[in-house]
C-alpha cells in the first residue's frame, strides 16, 4: 500500500462523509437558502474529493482531463440548478419561505 493509495483512501472517505452531510441538510434545514447551500457546497466539494480519489488512485493524464471536465460541469451546474429553485420558491410565494430572499428587481442585488 503506497502514499498514493492512503491519501485516495482519505479523500474517498471524507468525499462520502461530505455527500452524506448534504442529504442530511437537505431533509433537516428549514428554510429555502439553507437547503439550497446544503444541496450545493458540501455536495460539490465531496464530489471533488472523490474525483481526486480517482485520480490518485490512477495518476494519468487521460484520467485528469476527463476528472477536470466532471469537475467543471458539477461547479456550474450545481450554481444554476441553486439559482433556479431559490428562484423558483421566491416567484411563487411558498409559505414556508423565510423572507430571506432578495426580491427581484432589488436595488441591494
Amino acid at each position: 500500500m503506497t502514499a498514493l493509495d492512503v491519501a485516495a483512501g482519505a479523500c474517498l472517505l471524507l468525499g462520502a462523509v461530505l455527500a452524506f452531510a448534504a442529504g442530511v441538510g437537505l431533509v433537516r434545514f428549514p428554510g429555502t437558502l439553507s437547503r439550497m447551500h446544503a444541496a450545493t457546497k458540501p455536495q460539490v466539494l465531496g464530489l471533488h474529493l472523490v474525483l481526486l480519489a480517482m485520480w490518485l488512485r490512477h495518476p494519468h493524464w487521460a484520467v485528469a482531463g476527463t476528472l477536470l471536465l466532471i469537475a467543471v460541469y458539477q461547479v456550474v451546474t450545481a450554481a444554476v440548478a441553486a439559482y433556479m429553485v431559490g428562484r423558483a420558491e421566491h416567484l411563487a410565494g411558498s409559505p414556508r419561505d423565510d423572507g430571506t430572499a432578495v426580491p427581484p428587481g432589488d436595488a441591494r442585488a
